[in-house]
């Protein structure tokens, strides 16, 4: 694959809303993925051994993180969001925040509101005890799954 052709796929890839771009041709194959699309996948081009030669490539960036970067191991019981939406930490903009840090909470108690297709959706905790983190901001949008709390 020529060159210029290769630079003018990366910059489609880089200015558009793609996350990842491959083209099979005769002589190979080029995948291209942009860099913010996935955690840890870097760019990768496949070519003939021949035109390898041609196209020297940039170093590719370090595969993992130095173990000393790593996310320290959470402790506690982590309340997770249940569905899709926007987190609230009240029932209204003014309004005290069910769940802060320190408060002691009993479980079913309401913990934090997930809006979702206009929906107010109230999260009760799953467990007893004392948030002892909050891990979203207040009209952060939030995934199935992700950890809202803390509670020890």
């Amino acid at each position: 694959m020529d060159l210029r052709k290769l630079k003018t796929l990366i910059d489609l890839v880089s200015e558009s809303n793609i996350s990842e771009l491959e083209i099979t041709e005769n002589e190979g194959k080029v995948r291209i993925v942009k860099q913010g699309a996935a955690v840890g996948v870097p760019t990768t081009m496949l070519m003939p051994a021949g035109a390898m030669q041609a196209a020297p490539m940039a170093a590719a960036p370090a595969a993992a993180a130095p173990a000393a970067e790593a996310a320290p191991a959470i402790t506690g019981h982590v309340v997770k969001s249940p569905m899709v939406g926007t987190f609230y930490r009240a029932s209204s903009p003014g309004a005290k925040p069910f769940g802060e840090v320190g408060a002691q909470i009993k479980e079913g108690e309401p913990i934090c509101i997930i809006e979702a297709m206009k929906i107010m959706n109230e999260i009760e905790a799953d467990a007893s005890g004392t948030i002892t983190k909050l891990l979203v901001e207040n009209g952060q949008a939030v995934e199935y799954g992700q950890p809202l709390f803390i509670i020890e």
